[in-house]
C-alpha cells in the first residue's frame, strides 16, 4: 500500500512543475472552503439556533439542502473560473445561471427564517456569510474587481434593507448582518483573486523560463551558423572564382588551368580542416566555462548553486566530456524539476576524476532513459568513463560521472 502511495505521488505530484503543484494545491483549498464554511457557519449554527416549529424546520432543512447543492456548484465552477481568469478558455454564457439561482434561493430562505423569527441574529449572520462565500469565491475570478465591488455593494444594501424590514425593531442585528455580508464578499474577493493572481505570476515565470531556454538554443545555433559562415564564406567564394578561371583557361588550352585547379583543391582541403575545427570547438566544451555558466544560469533562475572544483590539469578529451555533463545536468535541473539548491563538485583523485551534480528538486528519470543521458554516456565511454543517475534520498537527485585518469607514459 505504501509503495502504491509513493508511486501515485511520483506520477501525479513529482511529475508536475512548480506552477502545476501550486495550482493543484490552490484548487484543493478552493474546493474545500465552501464545505468547511457550510459546516461551521451554516449547519452547526442553524441546528443550534433553529426553532422547532414545523415551518421553521422545513425552511431550515431546505436551506441546508440548498447550501450543499451550492457548494457542489461552486466546486464545479472553480476550475472553469480559474481557466477564464488565466485566459485559457472562455466561460460558457450560462455557467453562472445555476449558482446565481442557488444564491438567491439561499438568501430568500435566510430572510424568511429571519422574518419568522425562527433563527437568532447570530445564526442568520453566519448563514449569510456561508452562502455568499460559496458564490463569491469563483465569481470574483469572472468579473473585474470594480464590477465585483459595485455589485457586492448593491447586494449588501439590498440585504440590509430586507433584514431591516424583517426585523424593524432590532437595529443592532441588522447592522451586524450588514457587516457580516460586507466581510463575506470581501473575504471571497481576497481568497479568490489573491490565489489566482499568484498563479498567473507563476505561469508567467514558467513561460519565461521556457522562452529563455528556447532563446539560448537559438542563440547557440546562430553562433554556430555564424562561425561556419565566417569559415566557409570566403573560401567558397575563392573556390568559385578560381574554378571559373580554370574553366576559361582550359577552354583556351592554357596550362595554367591545372595550377588553378590545384589551388582549388588546396583551398577545399583547408576548408575541410577549418570546418572540423569549428565542429570540434562546438562539441568540445570548456569545463571551467561550463562550471561558471551553470552557476550563473541556475542562480538567475533562483536556484542556489554551489560549485566546488579542484584545480587539476585534465586532458582535453576528459574536460570536454565532463563539461558536457555539467551542461546537460544544469539543463535538466532547469527544465525537469523545481530545485532550490544544486551542488556541483569536481574531485580529482590519483586514479580517476569524479564530477557530481546533486539537486533537491528533480524527480526520478524515466525508466527508458532520456536522450540526454544516453548522449552523455556515449561521450564518457569515449574516455572510458561511466555515468550514474538516480534518487539518493527524499527529493534529492544525483548525477555522477567518473572518468579514469590517464597514466603517464614511461
Amino acid at each position: 500500500m505504501l509503495s502504491r502511495i509513493r508511486g501515485l505521488r511520483e506520477r501525479h505530484w513529482r511529475a508536475r512543475s512548480k506552477a502545476e503543484r501550486v495550482e493543484l494545491t490552490t484548487l484543493g483549498m478552493w474546493h474545500m472552503t465552501p464545505w468547511l464554511l457550510s459546516v461551521s457557519w451554516l449547519l452547526m449554527p442553524l441546528i443550534g439556533g433553529l426553532s422547532h416549529r414545523p415551518v421553521a424546520f422545513v425552511l431550515g432543512v431546505l436551506l441546508l439542502a440548498v447550501g450543499a447543492v451550492q457548494c457542489a456548484a461552486a466546486d464545479r465552477l472553480t476550475r472553469p473560473a480559474l481557466d477564464h481568469y488565466l485566459g485559457r478558455a472562455e466561460l460558457p454564457g450560462r455557467a453562472l445561471g445555476a449558482p446565481a439561482a442557488l444564491l438567491g434561493t439561499a438568501l430568500a430562505l435566510i430572510l424568511a427564517l429571519t422574518a419568522l423569527d425562527a433563527i437568532d441574529s447570530w445564526a442568520a449572520r453566519l448563514a449569510l456569510g456561508a452562502v455568499l462565500m460559496a458564490f463569491g469565491q469563483p465569481y470574483a475570478l469572472l468579473v473585474p474587481m470594480p464590477v465585483y465591488l459595485r455589485r457586492a455593494g448593491v447586494l449588501t444594501v439590498v440585504l440590509v434593507a430586507a433584514l431591516g424590514l424583517a426585523r424593524p425593531d432590532d437595529g443592532a442585528s441588522v447592522v451586524g448582518a450588514g457587516l457580516t455580508v460586507a466581510f463575506g464578499v470581501l473575504f471571497a474577493l481576497g481568497a479568490g483573486r489573491s490565489g489566482a493572481w499568484t498563479l498567473s505570476v507563476l505561469w508567467e515565470a514558467e513561460r519565461g523560463r521556457e522562452v529563455e531556454a528556447r532563446l539560448a538554443v537559438a542563440e547557440e545555433r546562430l553562433r554556430f551558423g555564424r562561425d561556419l559562415h565566417d569559415v566557409l564564406g570566403r573560401n567558397l567564394s575563392v573556390i568559385s572564382l578560381k574554378s571559373e578561371l580554370a574553366v576559361q583557361l582550359a577552354r583556351r588550352g592554357r596550362p595554367e588551368a591545372v595550377e588553378q585547379m590545384i589551388e582549388v583543391q588546396r583551398i577545399a582541403q583547408e576548408s575541410q580542416r577549418e570546418v572540423r575545427e569549428v565542429v570540434r570547438g562546438y562539441r568540445e566544451a570548456d569545463l571551467t566555462a561550463e562550471l561558471a555558466g551553470a552557476k550563473g544560469v541556475l542562480g538567475a533562475a533562483g536556484i542556489v548553486c554551489e560549485v566546488t572544483a579542484e584545480d587539476a590539469a585534465l586532458p582535453v578529451a576528459v574536460q570536454s566530456a565532463l563539461a558536457w555533463v555539467v551542461r546537460e545536468a544544469a539543463t535538466n535541473v532547469l527544465r525537469h524539476g523545481d530545485a532550490g539548491h544544486c551542488a556541483v563538485e569536481l574531485v580529482t583523485r590519483k586514479e580517476h576524476v569524479v564530477l557530481t551534480v546533486e539537486n533537491d528538486g528533480a524527480g526520478e528519470p524515466a525508466k527508458a532513459g532520456g536522450s540526454g543521458l544516453v548522449g552523455l554516456r556515449e561521450r564518457l565511454a569515449a574516455v572510458e568513463g561511466t555515468l550514474t543517475a538516480g534518487l539518493v534520498g527524499e527529493g534529492r537527485f544525483r548525477l555522477e560521472a567518473r572518468v579514469p585518469m590517464p597514466r603517464a607514459s614511461a
